[in-house]
């Protein structure tokens, strides 16, 4: 079995007791909470559709909080996560027609932080101390200082609102049919904000990690020889001196899928977006009990599943890593 494999499965196999707490944690969270999906209906329509006993009963609100925990981890290792109260749906059908849609928006966001933050991370640590590095720290710091939502809102503001070059939200133009290259060019005008609003924000941590790296390569034994060998100062920056720094924003990159998650909870708000992010947001207002978990599991999945690739991305990048972990 090579290094690679063996992570696999010892990742695999510690995924198990880690999801199974997650929704342990999340019973319980829920169990603590006051009100129920009744109380939250009753709150939204007035108390229109009978009452709150008979609602209970049809919804499947009754039994303890054991007998419920019981009861959805036999759904899911029959595959499905319950009923969603909100949807009147299967929660599974529910998720599988939201996760793409935020799949997308994160992937876009992703390759956004790598590329952009990444070039930019070595232009500013291969001359540390320079105009150049200078500029882009501070322009990082200020970008990593604002919030989702207020760059989301700004964003909005410039380029939808004052200057109307964007769509303001939604994924699509509204009663205009477009089929082929005009559908796609459209679902692609209504991305560009969401995904700057998620994105430049980890930009700014790829540019901030990657030229921290840099600066600290720079003072390596192996730099010195590089330069002495006589190598060209654009190979030295990038053989002997990126290469190695990249190693801790992959890292950070699989840190971060969790916390890229929750961001997107708000820019699917703020755009109008119907995503995971929004799903969870209806789940937690209707406090739909199986709707929340399913979003739970599945938001959990993923960030396990991220943490998995930056492992077998870094065993690619450095040997020495598989062989630590094997």
């Amino acid at each position: 079995m090579n290094r690679a494999l063996r992570i696999l499965v010892t990742r695999l196999v510690g995924a198990v007791p880690t999801l199974a707490l997650v929704v342990i944690a999340a019973f319980a969270l829920l169990s603590f909470a006051p009100g129920d999906a009744v109380d939250a209906y009753f709150a939204e329509t007035g108390g229109a559709g009978g009452t709150a006993g008979d609602l209970r009963a049809r919804w499947g609100l009754g039994g303890s909080g054991i007998e419920k925990l019981i009861a959805f981890a036999g759904g899911v290792l029959r595959g499905q996560f319950g009923h969603s109260i909100v949807h009147n749906r299967q929660v599974l059908d529910v998720i599988l027609e939201r996760l793409p849609t935020t799949m997308l928006l994160m992937a876009l966001a992703l390759a956004l932080a790598t590329l952009i933050g990444g070039v930019l991370g070595i232009a500013a640590g291969a001359r540390p101390g320079g105009a150049r590095d200078r500029i882009l720290s501070t322009t990082a710091l200020a970008l990593n200082a604002i919030p989702n939502f207020w760059l989301g809102l700004l964003l909005i503001l410039l380029l939808a609102v004052r200057w109307p070059l964007l769509p303001v939200g939604g994924l699509q133009s509204l009663g205009v049919p477009l089929t082929g290259l005009s559908w796609a060019l459209d679902r692609a005008a209504h991305l560009i904000l969401p995904t700057l609003a998620l994105g430049l924000g980890y930009v700014a941590l790829s540019l901030r990690s990657l030229r921290a790296g840099m600066v600290e390569t720079w003072r390596a034994d192996h730099v010195r020889a590089a330069r002495a060998r006589g190598l060209p100062e654009r190979s030295v920056i990038w053989r002997a001196v990126a290469r190695p720094a990249l190693l801790p924003v992959v890292v950070l990159i699989g840190q971060q899928a969790g916390t890229m998650l929750g961001g997107s909870v708000v820019v699917e708000t703020v755009f109008a977006i119907p995503g995971m992010g929004r799903l969870a947001y209806e789940a937690v207002s209707g406090r739909d009990p199986a709707l929340l978990m399913g979003v739970a599991l599945t938001s959990s999945l993923f960030v396990v599943a991220a943490n998995l690739i930056v492992d077998l991305l870094l065993v690619r990048l450095d040997p020495r890593i598989g062989a630590a972990h094997a």
